[in-house]
């Protein structure tokens, strides 16, 4: 009996040598007469640079060098930004190593290099840099109309503004008018705060310039894209740069970009000869790797009195930080396609203007654009809904595209290839028990009960599987979305796969066993995954945006399917018959009709050993193939959450929470399950949790996870989960993408949860995180001017607790440990 792969829970194959220290991270790299770097950060967010004094720290014991911008101004380049939005897009240039001005603070102004990294972080301390402190620009309607600039020579902090408008792109009515026609309008303005992508495994370089190439190990997830862009910044051949991103511990995009770091131990391994390495320290990481998310949106949404929705008007703020990242200025434009969700909106228009602040500058963070759309509407259907007295549920039912109308173009212009909402929605509201708990929120409402419980909802989809390159060319993106795969069959019946992906935690090597297993029907034991070295997968566009399965898996199967049919015809040739009468099953090739067979290893082996081929045959069947979609996929699913609040305390429990996703056709449904489980925690984290915050001189007072609140196992419940399958038609194999679908759909289900609570206390809107300080405040403010904006918990309450244990807070105003928000 044929055991089938697809489908099937395997313990990842990777686990084994993660789990048990046999892996190596980059900071485990040790290479001969290896020195370290350590960097010499800016305390300022704007200041100019009027003397650096580094003779103390030359002269520090095991100080090698010190490297100042002044000394690689002309070689180090301008960091890459691989988005230009706008062709009237402005930036500054990008240096590595701050020449003469700073404009966050965190950014390096020099770099030590020493014999140990012990004697490199001495040595930061002895170096001695003036500045002349700058005003700062931190708050985004600041920056669009203050005087005060980040880049006074580009004479404005507005970067670009892209605008969608459907009526103009003719795929849809005009949003002004609908709203203007409106019967029923809300306007309302939510905040995305900064989030910071906190990843296990801090940045680390290696770098080795003492052979023929430039070898560079880097925790990141875009090796290939990595060797690109520093051959191009550093004016290096590409042949002469190889990068190996190794296990590395975690990304959820903040290690899709070129940083200043790599570059600088780049620079500095060619100016001493020797090999390099540079790890940040935690605060380092915190402070000084990119962000995410921080937006203002400020929306209007028209409907109908019986609920039918007519138009969406979409106005962001989107912080850009000081630079523009390596895909920043784009990550807001993925969300304008998200905006509209699952809903038949017939006019939209969308607008997005980028402005730099003096923070660090932002890029990708898991969902990249998606979940701060997916937030604002599903936020403005639970307002629209309490504006119509109607059930939120009942309003989204209205709305939505029911599945009889797949394949759906929406107003943005995106084809929906399948879905089925509705199938998502009944099993999460059966599992979740809507009813009865709508039940028990009315009778706690009405007995006054100390805690309320509030429901909350998110019907989500996303566009995944970041490929079809054509639309990343109309939407002005410097690269193709493709991917590139090989199969190579050894002479044994073993089979090597090269991936242009490579992974950081998502289980690649054990799903691609599985679908290469079932292709070519060989053991998934003999099946070997090679990935994340650009000298051994020599191309490939790497891992973010939930491509690596929707469009790296395809690449896998289009390359095995090519190893197929170059089996059959020496198969064919073999057992002396006709190609097209050649069966091929479970590894074994067949004449049809007769029990002659050859397996897919004695075919390898005889095409190795080349005696009898077919004429002009190459002894050879490995394969490779380049997969390009012409279409996204599009997961979708249903989050439920059930918010406990205590009025008095302002303490959010999360006592239940129910998900049903759809991400098509599965292949690992227990590697399904831990990215639901990690992406859910991360979105939750952002409704109640994490928060970047900057003093007024722009100093990141959250540069610790003292400081940063990263929830942990003990701070959540148990998640029920369960999968509708409806497959994607842009792939063979049916796949959507699962990685950031947790994440996306979460936030807005949590928020909805305690707005939902307190709505008939006078509750509206609650800036993120809704800590419990800041639920306690936002009910004092309701009490007393009888409603709330949700403007709350930057400023003092109106009345002030008497006691820490009156909020549900400790001393210092955080969380206590262990405590469930």
């Amino acid at each position: 009996m044929t055991v089938t792969e697809i489908g099937t829970s395997r313990r990842r194959k990777e686990d084994q040598r993660l789990i048990t220290g046999r892996t190596r991270y980059t900071d485990n790299m040790v290479l001969p007469g290896m020195l370290h770097l350590a960097m010499v950060r800016s305390p300022y967010a704007n200041a100019t640079i009027t003397a650096i004094n580094i003779d103390e720290a030359k002269a520090s014991p095991g100080v090698v060098m010190v490297i100042t911008g002044k000394d690689i101004a002309e070689q180090q380049g301008s960091l890459p930004c691989a988005w230009p939005i706008t062709p009237d897009q402005k930036g500054p240039p990008h240096p590595s190593l701050a020449v003469d001005r700073v404009s966050f603070a965190g950014e390096v102004v020099a770099c030590i290099v020493a014999r140990t990294a012990a004697a490199a972080r001495d040595a930061v301390e002895l170096v001695d840099v003036d500045y002349d402190e700058l005003p700062v620009v931190l708050d985004l309607e600041d920056a669009l109309t203050d005087g005060n600039l980040v880049h006074p020579e580009l004479g404005t902090n507005l970067s670009a503004t892209w605008v969608f408008d459907s009526g103009e792109a003719g795929t849809g009515g005009d949003a002004v008018k609908a709203i203007a026609d409106g019967e029923v309008v809300i306007e309302r303005t939510y905040h995305q705060q900064r989030l910071i992508p906190a990843f296990m495994e801090p940045r680390s370089t290696v770098v080795d310039p003492t052979g023929e190439q430039i070898t560079m190990w880097s925790a990141t997830q875009i090796p290939h894209i990595l060797r690109l862009m520093l051959a191009l910044t550093l004016s290096i051949p590409e042949s002469k740069v190889r990068v190996i991103a190794p296990d590395v511990g975690g990304g959820f995009g903040g290690k899709l970009q070129v940083t200043p770091e790599e570059v600088i131990t780049m620079l500095a391994a060619r100016k001493t000869g020797k090999p390099c390495k540079y790890t940040e320290t935690r605060s380092e990481s915190l402070m000084a790797a990119h962000h995410g998310r921080a937006q203002v949106q400020k929306l209007k949404l028209s409907a109908t009195r019986d609920g039918i929705l007519t138009g969406l008007d979409v106005r962001l703020l989107a912080d850009m930080g000081a630079y523009l990242g390596l895909v920043g200025p784009g990550v807001p434009i993925l969300g304008a396609f998200m905006f509209p969700a699952i809903y038949k909106i017939p006019a939209y228009r969308f607008e997005c203007k980028n402005l730099f602040t003096n923070k660090a500058w932002t890029d990708a963070y898991r969902g990249a654009g998606r979940p701060e759309a997916t937030f604002a509407i599903e936020r403005l259907m639970d307002d629209l809904a309490a504006e119509l007295g109607m059930d939120p549920m009942e309003l989204r039912r209205k709305n939505w595209i029911t599945h009889e109308e797949f394949p759906f173009t929406t107003v943005c212009g995106l084809e929906y290839d399948s879905g089925n909402y509705e199938a998502a929605t009944d099993k999460a509201m059966e599992l979740f028990g809507y009813d009865e708990l709508r039940a028990e929120q009315k009778a706690r409402r009405e007995s006054g009960d100390r805690v309320q419980l509030g429901l909350g909802i998110s019907t989500f989809t996303e566009m995944c599987g970041l490929a079809p390159s054509r639309v990343l060319g109309s939407l002005d993106y410097g690269a193709g979305g493709w991917e590139y795969a090989q199969v190579r069959v050894l002479p044994t019946g073993n089979v090597e796969v090269v991936t242009g992906v490579s992974g950081h935690g998502q289980g690649h090597e054990t799903a691609w066993s599985q679908i290469v297993a079932d292709r070519l029907g060989v053991p998934f034991d003999n099946v070997e995954i090679l990935h994340g070295d650009t000298q051994v997968a020599q191309k490939g566009m790497d891992t973010y945006g939930s491509r690596s399965l929707a469009v790296g898996g395809m690449a896998v199967v289009a390359a095995a399917d090519k190893v197929i049919e170059k089996a059959r015809t020496v198969a064919a040739h073999l057992l002396e018959a006709n190609k097209d009468d050649i069966d091929f099953e479970a590894g074994r090739f067949s004449v049809k009709g007769t029990d002659q067979g050859m397996t897919l290893g004695e075919i390898s082996l005889a095409t190795f050993a080349a005696h009898n081929l077919p004429d002009g045959f190459e002894p050879s069947l490995d394969s490779d193939a380049t997969f390009d979609p012409g279409n996204f996929s599009f997961p979708h699913g249903t989050h439920l959450a059930a918010m406990e609040i205590d009025t008095e305390t302002g303490e959010s429990t999360l006592r239940k929470y129910v998900c049903v996703d759809d991400i098509g056709n599965v292949v690992n449904p227990m590697i399904v399950e831990g990215q639901v489980h990690g992406g859910l925690v991360q979105g939750i984290a952002q409704a109640l949790f994490e928060e970047a915050i900057h003093d007024e001189s722009g100093t990141l007072v959250t540069g610790s996870f003292v400081d940063y609140l990263v929830p942990s196992a003990a701070d959540l419940p148990s998640f029920t989960t369960d999968r509708t399958e409806t497959p994607a038609t842009s792939n063979v194999l049916g796949v959507k993408g699962v990685g950031e679908a947790g994440c996306i759909a979460s936030t807005p289900a949590i928020v909805n949860g305690v707005i939902d609570a307190l709505r008939h206390l006078g509750v509206t809107d609650m800036k993120m995180p809704c800590s419990p300080f800041r639920v306690w405040s936002t009910l004092q403010e309701a009490a007393v001017s009888g409603t709330s904006s949700g403007g709350v918990g930057d400023t003092p309450p109106v009345v002030q607790p008497t006691s820490p244990e009156q909020t549900g807070l400790n001393s210092s105003g955080s969380l206590p440990t262990g405590d469930v928000q």
